[in-house]
């Protein structure tokens, strides 16, 4: 293929993936191969001037708006793009340039660093204080009026005061990861297809022709442009988001003026460390002069202005081959397919294996051994598949159906009436026997050191160990003899097995794996009936007595307690010297949150409402319904309620993961946010 047959192939590429990003929000691959694409390009028409045009896709903003059901807006000023670096170095010399350029020192040059939000970008206009028009970009010149729709979004404000004549307020549209993943989540339990990221989500929630359709999507515009005359009232872009957070609008409270190259950068890299901290998600930060007089010497291209840069974050996004479709059996015999794919590197780490939750959603996604697939990994969340990238011309395999029977132990796998999850019924599995050992030594149950998941395998293949009970009667000499193991490890395995026959109770509960039943649950119980023989007699209405339980936890345990295997299993604990109770003052709790209210909103793994808010009210706290001024934090889970998350955000209350849920009941604080 010669060069200029490379540079028309790239660009009849990059202008459908440009239609399909920003005329149907539905990408066709990840940024980072877009990015790529565009880099080769422009690295092309460099080499060879004389394949240069000015209708190339390198030269132009978005795409053209076509045939939509909202009429065309022409903006008063265009809605330029960003160039981008994708290194510290080339941020470095973009940096040391633009001071040359202003014949300035790169120590002395003011940048303000922001970060950049991966949204939709909106143009909003104000005649007289009140909101008249909202337009997307489209492509630069000519965008969408979006302005029904714009008026449903909560934190636009309908008018702003002290605005004479017409303000034209520029920034985004987007959908906080929380609002995200619940929107995925309620998704995934009406078995419909998940959106493919917060980005393309929010665009499509805001260009929809309905208005209440919109309405009902909670998304949020964050400003970071003043654009036209009202620009020119200010001296520096600082002055500008001050005066747009005093009318109303967000404005990222992260965003810094920094003074000096080096400090630009470490401001950027800052961004880079905490993109996961923030209400938004982001991927790049934007670095723009501070000072408006030094952007007018600078002035801008036909596609983006010379005083702005982005620096562009590693891709949490990537394309892979699709190699073949698994399924693991877990302690529970849930029964989960996952993709084996080529390795690639996503997020600073190499993926080679990602979940695909069900059936129902390898379906839905459609992906098939040997398809492109693309692959998502944001921050320490399992790395999942997208959905496949269609290839024109090449033949794909034909649909993956889900096994009948357990990989691992050849038994059936049935799927629950009402249940998307498939479960494998052999109680003897050995897969869920390695799960349900490992899940019993970890640090949330007994806390036993040295049995991770392969030296579990390797007990259970020599035939030490059949079921939890078994670890305490393991004979170190035996031990020592298989590959891996000396005398020495072998004792210290043995030792540590021992001196955990004194766990409580509580964390037996946990380590059992009794359905729905998490710590907070499991002390409560501990508590209330000391030893396990007397929680397994408890009635039903006894178990749904107990504060913070409630009938499905109860139930749930009433159950447990009745099941054959259940007693076979309690029987062998106690010959192997297992207390199983509650040992004094153990589940007695310090009160880290007294006085403290704390909103919990959506759900907790572990634990149920009602054991979340008792767990609160044990430390002294309360667990209000609604979110107020006095509110300490709130605790955001999975699905959460989109109002209180709203109005913690208005009102500045601290919002923790619901991974930090522990150390806020051990320690009444928490070492991550949701900014």
């Amino acid at each position: 293929m010669s060069v200029a047959e490379r540079v028309a192939e790239l660009r009849a590429e990059i202008a459908r993936h440009n239609r399909a990003y920003y005329v149907e929000d539905a990408p066709l691959i990840p940024d980072a191969d877009y990015d790529a694409m565009v880099l080769e390009l422009r690295a092309l028409e460099a080499a060879h001037p004389e394949l240069r045009s000015p209708t190339s896709v390198t030269e132009t903003v978005g795409a053209p708006v076509t045939s939509t059901p909202f009429a065309p807006v022409v903006h008063a000023e265009p809605m330029l793009s960003l160039d981008n670096v994708f290194s510290v170095e080339d941020l470095v010399a973009w940096g040391e340039r633009t001071a040359r350029a202003l014949e300035a020192d790169p120590g002395a040059v003011r940048f303000a660093v922001e970060p950049k939000i991966d949204g939709l970008a909106l143009s909003i206009v104000y005649l007289d204080g009140e909101l008249a028009r909202a337009a997307t970009r489209g492509d630069g010149r000519v965008g969408e009026d979006v302005t029904a729709n714009v008026r449903t979004i909560d934190n636009v404000p309908r008018r702003i005061a002290d605005a004479p004549g017409r303000v034209e307020v520029r920034g985004e549209v987007f959908l906080a990861p929380e609002d995200f993943l619940a929107m995925n989540a309620r998704q995934r339990e009406r078995g419909e297809r998940e959106f493919a990221n917060p980005r393309n989500a929010a665009a499509g929630s805001l260009r929809q022709k309905d208005p209440s359709v919109t309405a009902s999507r909670p998304l949020s515009f964050l400003a970071y442009q003043l654009a036209g005359e009202i620009e020119a009232r200010f001296a520096a872009h600082m002055d500008t988001l001050t005066c747009l957070a005093e009318w109303g609008f967000l404005v990222a409270p992260e965003t810094r003026r920094v003074e000096g190259v080096a400090a630009m950068v470490e401001r950027s890299d800052w961004f880079e460390g905490h993109r996961h901290d923030l209400r938004y998600q982001i991927d790049g930060i934007v670095i723009k002069l501070d000072d408006l007089a030094e952007r007018a010497r600078l002035g801008s291209t036909s596609r983006a202005p010379r005083w702005a840069i982005a620096r562009k974050l590693p891709p949490e996004e990537r394309t892979t081959r699709l190699v073949a479709i698994e399924v693991s059996i877990g302690r529970t015999g849930r029964a989960t397919p996952y993709a084996v794919l080529e390795p690639v590197a996503v997020a600073g780490s190499t993926v080679a294996l990602a979940t695909l939750h069900n059936e129902d959603q390898v379906a839905l996604k459609d992906v098939r051994p040997g398809d492109l697939v693309i692959v998502r990994k944001a921050g320490d969340v399992i790395p999942e598949v997208v959905g496949h990238v269609a290839e024109p011309g090449r033949r794909r395999a034909r649909a993956w159906h889900f096994p009948t029977h357990c990989p691992e132990c050849g038994a059936p796998l049935v799927r629950r009436e009402g249940e998307s999850d498939t479960y494998c019924v052999n109680r003897n599995c050995p897969a869920q026997l390695l799960q349900q050992i490992v899940h019993f030594c970890s640090r949330a149950a007994l806390d036993i050191e040295g049995f991770g998941e392969q030296r579990v395998g390797q007990l259970i293949e020599a035939g030490l160990v059949h079921d939890v009970a078994d670890l305490f009667g393991l004979d170190p000499g035996t031990i020592a003899s298989l590959e891996g193991f000396g005398e020495l490890s072998a004792h210290q395995l043995v030792d540590a097995a021992r001196a955990a026959r004194e766990t409580p109770l509580s964390r037996v509960l946990v380590g059992l794996g009794i359905r729905h039943v998490g710590p907070v649950a499991a002390r409560l119980l501990a508590q209330r009936f000391g030893d396990v023989d007397a929680l397994a007699a408890a009635p039903l209405e006894s178990l749904e007595s107990v504060e913070g339980v409630g009938p499905v936890i109860a139930g749930s345990v009433h159950l447990y307690f009745r099941e054959p295997e259940t007693l076979e299993r309690l029987a062998r604990l106690k010959a192997a010297g297992l207390t199983l109770r509650e040992a004094a003052g153990e589940a007695r709790v310090s009160a880290t949150l007294a006085g403290r209210a704390v909103v919990v909103t959506g759900t907790i793994e572990g634990y149920s409402r009602e054991a979340a808010e008792a767990a609160i009210r044990a430390r002294g706290g309360t667990a209000p319904g609604s979110v107020s001024t006095k509110t300490y934090c709130v605790v955001v889970g999975d699905a959460p309620g989109a109002a209180k998350v709203r109005r913690a955000e208005e009102l500045g209350v601290p919002r923790i993961d619901a991974g930090q849920f522990e150390s806020l009941l051990e320690t009444g604080s928490w070492t991550a946010t949701l900014a």
